[in-house]
């Protein structure tokens, strides 16, 4: 469901993008009014990120784990466990964050 809405909002972006191209010459302020939106609508869906993942796991384009976060693979040594626990209002998932001390670097996980 969430792939459809994405490419959705991507195609309205940029229809109206290259709708507001075309109407530059005959209506520039309506134009203008159509190229911001749709840039900004292909910016956003561009540069959006999923929820509680690394950047590793974004890179590398890895499935979504259980809640959203990282799969149930064995992380690297360097990540400690952490007691920061939040629960994920989408999923209703305990999520348990950890870090890497060196680096700052987060990965989330669901538990249970």
């Amino acid at each position: 469901m969430y792939d459809v809405v994405r490419v959705l909002i991507a195609a309205i972006a940029v229809l109206m993008f290259v709708g507001g191209v075309l109407l530059l010459a005959v209506a520039p302020g309506a134009a203008i009014e159509l190229i911001v939106i749709g840039g900004i609508g292909i910016i956003a869906i561009t540069l959006e990120r999923g929820r509680y993942r690394s950047e590793h796991a974004e890179r590398t384009s890895a499935p979504a784990g259980p809640g959203g976060g990282e799969t149930d693979a064995a992380l690297e040594p360097r990540f400690l466990h952490t007691e920061e626990v939040f629960v994920d209002p989408t999923s209703g998932r305990r999520m348990r964050v950890w870090m890497d001390p060196r680096t700052g670097e987060r990965r989330y996980r669901a538990e249970g």
